[in-house]
This record gives structure tokens, C-alpha cells and sequence, in this order.
């Protein structure tokens, strides 16, 4: 209990110091890169992404690669996300993970198909018949390790990238985060603490061709290409904290309680909780169901001045995964989860991962 104590120490600290920046409304739409604030696995985003002190894993890489570590030998997960259904925007997220000494490596890609959009000119501002394909990716590598049995921690260097046909951006961030673990005898895990600070690099900028243009040369007599100087804008920084807790009914039933609290540098504080029950069968957790709620501030008004997600907070998923034989630690999971919204048909997520 000294080691939570001192490690909730240095979270509150982290906390007041971070005061000053996080969520100032007044930074509010400053940032880029926002997409690095979206979820594309299937089994956290049950519960909203909530569960950074307890997820394991490849899922690990995009909330607390510190879980990351928590893995058997290699883990493979594939996820397709229906994202705010309607709107034609889908994410497909691929990541692979292996043991290494006394730690673990992981590699992830997630792209973003936000469909084909019209083109449009002040001459024909219904569309030329012309259509362009913005292409959202990243790229991350993570490394993650034990510290002591009751201590992990890691890093993340991911790739940004942002283009169109005549136009880019890309940037480089950093994520680190660490998780504690305590508890009594019998259940050792049952307690977890988990703290990540995310996407902290490099401004970003767009470039290309289309951002210049064909001008006049000033005092002279030909034209030549012009570029317009774009602003540089800032990756979405974060800093996330939250809790965890284990209630065991038996041999075959577990309740797992989590809390979250994410501190936004550019956008709104956010503050959750979740609930996941899970049913072991021959000694292996087969079935799991997952809900979670975050608020923010506005999230219930329906002044559009007030509310800035489409989201409503709530989410919910399920898990079945199963061992090929008794004795064979390769496990099959499959990965559903819906999170509601208002516009739109709320966003469905599915995935599938092998850990063997």
C-alpha cells in the first residue's frame, strides 16, 4: 500500500502541473491530427477506451502501452470500425506484437477511409464531377517491459500522416505510460493504476502543390509558382489517469470496476467509468461483456454551441474467445462493440485477435 500511495502521489502532480494547460476551452479547435484521439480497437472501445490501467496487449499501443508487456508469446488483431454510421467514414486497424527478453515489441497501422469527396471551385460550387480521397494513417512502434512484478511501463513512437493528392502533412509523436499493479495473495492483480501521456511531438504542416499557385512576378513579365506559408498546428496532447478493480464471485466469475479521467490540452476534460463481466470455462475466461459512460462538458445539451461530439458517451461490447485445444495456449478472440451517437447511427467496431 506505500507503493500506491507514493505512485498516487506523483499522479496528482502530474495532475497540478498539467492544470494550467488542460482543457482550456479557449485552445479549443487549435490542434490537428485529431484523429489520434479515436479508438479503432473493438475490445477497449466496449467500454469507451476507459480501461487504460487494466488493457493488455496490442490495444495497449493506442491507450497505455504499458500493457503492452502483458502478453503470452506473440499476438496478432485485426479491427474494422463502421465509424458514426452514415457519414461514409470507416477505420481499419492492424497490429502485431512479440515477447522480447524481459519485454515485449509492438507495430500497429491504422488508416482512415473517409470516402470519396466532390470537388468543388467557385465557378462550379455544386462540383465539377471531380472527386478527391483525403487518406488519414499512422504507423506506430512500441516497446513495453516489467519493471518489477508490480510495475510496467513503455513507449510508443508513432507516424503521422495526412494527404491528399496535392497536399500533406506529417508529424512524429510519442506516447509513454505506466501501470501498477498490487493485491493480496490470492488475487495479486486485482488492484491496477494506470497513467499515460499521449501524442506529445512534433508541429505539423501541410505542403504540396496545393497550396501554391501560378503568379505574376512582381516588375516582371512571367509567371512563376508561388507557395502560401500554412500555419503549423499542434497533435493533440493528453494526459489520462484511471483505476481499476477486480471482484471475483467463485472460481468462474469476475467484475471488473474502472474509472478514467482525461485531461485534454485542446479539447474538453472528459471523466468516465465502466463495468465488464467475464465467465470462465475450463479454467479460461470465454465470455466477456464490457459497458462504459464518459462525459464531458455539453455532452447531454442540444445546443450546438454547448456540444462538441457527435458521441453521447455511451458504449457497450462483447467478447468470446476460446482455446483450439485444452492444453494449447493459442486463444482465439472475437471482439464486438457499438458506441452511440446523435447525429448518425452511433459507430460498430469488430475485430479479431490470435495470441499464441
Amino acid at each position: 500500500m506505500r507503493r500506491l500511495f507514493k505512485i498516487a502521489c506523483v499522479v496528482v502532480a502530474s495532475a497540478i502541473s498539467l492544470n494550467g494547460f488542460a482543457g482550456n476551452p479557449d485552445r479549443a479547435g487549435e490542434a490537428g491530427a485529431s484523429e489520434l484521439l479515436i479508438n479503432p480497437w473493438a475490445m477497449s472501445a466496449g467500454w469507451y477506451g476507459l480501461n487504460i490501467a487494466s488493457v493488455k496487449g496490442i490495444e495497449a499501443m493506442s491507450l497505455n502501452v504499458a500493457g503492452l508487456t502483458f502478453i503470452n508469446q506473440t499476438q496478432l488483431e485485426f479491427s474494422r470500425s463502421e465509424y458514426l454510421v452514415g457519414s461514409d467514414v470507416s477505420i481499419s486497424s492492424f497490429g502485431f506484437a512479440q515477447r522480447v527478453g524481459e519485454g515485449a515489441i509492438g507495430l500497429s497501422l491504422v488508416s482512415f477511409n473517409l470516402g470519396d469527396i466532390p470537388v468543388t471551385t467557385t465557378q462550379a460550387p455544386e462540383g465539377t464531377g471531380a472527386v478527391f480521397t483525403p487518406r488519414l494513417s499512422n504507423i506506430a512502434v512500441s516497446y513495453s517491459r516489467k519493471f518489477a512484478d508490480y510495475l510496467a511501463g513503455g513507449v510508443t513512437f508513432r507516424g503521422i500522416s495526412e494527404n491528399i493528392a496535392d497536399a500533406r502533412a506529417f508529424g512524429i509523436g510519442m506516447d509513454v505510460g505506466i501501470q501498477y499493479i498490487t493485491g493480496p495473495a490470492e488475487h495479486p492483480e486485482q488492484i491496477k493504476m494506470g497513467v499515460a501521456l499521449r501524442n506529445i511531438g512534433s508541429p505539423m504542416r501541410f505542403q504540396g502543390d496545393g497550396v501554391t499557385f501560378s503568379g505574376l512576378v512582381p516588375d516582371g513579365s512571367y509567371n512563376t509558382t508561388i507557395a502560401f506559408r500554412t500555419e503549423n498546428f499542434e497533435l493533440p496532447v493528453l494526459l489520462t489517469m484511471g483505476l481499476s478493480y477486480d471482484f471475483y464471485f467463485g472460481s468462474k466469475h469476475r467484475l471488473t470496476a474502472v474509472g478514467n479521467f482525461i485531461s485534454n490540452s485542446f479539447y474538453k476534460d472528459q471523466f468516465g467509468g465502466g463495468l465488464e463481466y467475464a465467465l470462465k470455462v475450463k479454467g479460461q475466461e470465454m465470455f466477456m461483456l464490457r459497458s462504459g459512460y464518459r462525459y464531458e462538458d455539453g455532452i447531454t445539451s442540444n445546443d450546438p454551441t454547448q456540444r462538441t461530439t457527435a458521441h453521447n458517451g455511451f458504449a457497450a461490447g462483447a467478447t468470446f474467445q476460446t482455446r483450439f485445444t485444452d492444453n494449447d495456449n493459442t486463444i482465439l478472440s472475437i471482439n464486438y462493440a457499438y458506441r452511440g451517437s446523435d447525429p448518425f447511427d452511433g459507430t460498430h467496431s469488430l475485430g479479431i485477435r490470435l495470441s499464441i
